[in-house]
């Protein structure tokens, strides 16, 4: 199997600089944009086969080193009680948003085999098509970011609902994170279970924080998530955008590798998390709408940043954007490789 992805988690020496991409399956894609054509999102997270076929596109078409589960961060609220939609143009709505202790005390936690047993299954059938080509990397929500969702009933850009919650109601917010932080570990231990080989937790909103608050209301709960899977036997990997504030928190909530994105120099970075965990990231996504020379310049740049020392995954800070030409993601891939080959 091409491991080296999962031995620059583990700070481990590797040929070469392993790459993926969050989003690396997406609307960037024709082969995605085909697919959708015909089925909803949630149609192709809740159909195994679908999930596994949209999963395998990047895999084929790119030369990265992990798969990464085709599903959704939001997957898990539904079976909690808390159902939502995908609206066009609107992206996700909760239709019965989270804004009281009662709202929180009617949540469920569940057994993830019983309310998600189709990402489970997809994970199965994705071991065996894979056949240890790369590994495969399951994900879930982080309880803040999943917390947002639920209590602005949506997308937010300053997330005033959210903080007013946490602010006015701190047990009931202390109850929302415990209830969804329960749920989260026992998700990602499933998917573990089912075979993912590394797990990303996305707190994909998480920077809307400042650094006080992050210690108040997020972290002991996401201490509690990444101790509960220091047992499992595979790399985690604690990503987050708009953190370049809360680095030092985040390496203290836990992970062994620390999402970086592109607000703050790679070197810098990682010198304030800690040599003792490994890094991703750290290309702006929308350098890929640069002309090559820029993209190429940009990410020599984080590869020299990172001066060969073992426990690099590159990565953009974010996901790829759907307007991005699929060339540009194919050779950055390329030009990773054989840039770090050692």
């Amino acid at each position: 199997m091409n491991d080296r992805f999962i031995r620059a988690c583990r700070r481990e020496s590797v040929d070469c600089t392993p790459v993926w991409f969050m989003r690396q399956a997406g609307r960037y894609m024709p082969e995605y944009r085909a697919l959708r054509a015909r089925y909803s999102m949630l149609e192709l997270c809740r159909t195994p086969e679908l999930a596994l076929a949209v999963t395998m596109q990047p895999v084929q078409a790119l030369s990265i080193d992990a798969a990464i589960l085709f599903a959704d961060i939001l997957l898990p609220l539904e079976p909690m009680g808390a159902p939502f939609e995908f609206a066009t143009g609107e992206g996700p709505v909760i239709q019965k948003p989270v804004r009281s202790a009662a709202d929180v005390a009617a949540l469920r936690v569940f057994d993830p085999a019983d309310g998600l047993g189709y990402v489970l299954e997809t994970i199965r059938l994705l071991r065996i098509e894979l056949a240890d080509k790369v590994p495969l990397i399951g994900f879930a929500g982080a309880p803040f970011t999943l917390a947002s969702y639920l209590v602005e009933g949506g997308k937010s850009t300053h997330f005033a609902l959210t903080k007013r919650f946490m602010y006015s109601e701190p047990t009931a917010w202390n109850a929302l994170m415990t209830t969804l932080t329960t749920v989260t570990l026992a998700y990602l231990r499933a998917q573990i279970a089912a075979g993912a080989q590394a797990v990303q937790v996305f707190d994909s909103w998480v920077g809307a924080l400042g650094v006080e608050d992050y210690a108040q209301y997020v972290r002991p709960h996401m201490r509690r998530l990444f101790d509960g899977l220091r047992a499992e036997p595979v790399p985690t990997l604690h990503f987050g955008t708009g953190t370049a504030t809360l680095l030092e928190a985040q390496r203290d909530a836990g992970g062994d590798v620390i999402g970086v994105d592109w607000r703050e120099p790679i070197e810098r970075a990682w010198a304030r998390i800690g040599y003792d965990r490994a890094v991703q990231g750290n290309l702006d996504p929308v350098t890929l709408f640069a002309p090559w020379d820029i993209v190429r310049t940009r990410a020599a740049a984080i590869l020299a940043g990172v001066d060969r020392r073992p426990g690099h995954v590159f990565n953009l800070g974010h996901g790829i954007l759907p307007e991005t030409p699929v060339d540009t993601v194919k050779r950055l891939a390329d030009f990773v490789h054989e840039e770090s080959a050692r």
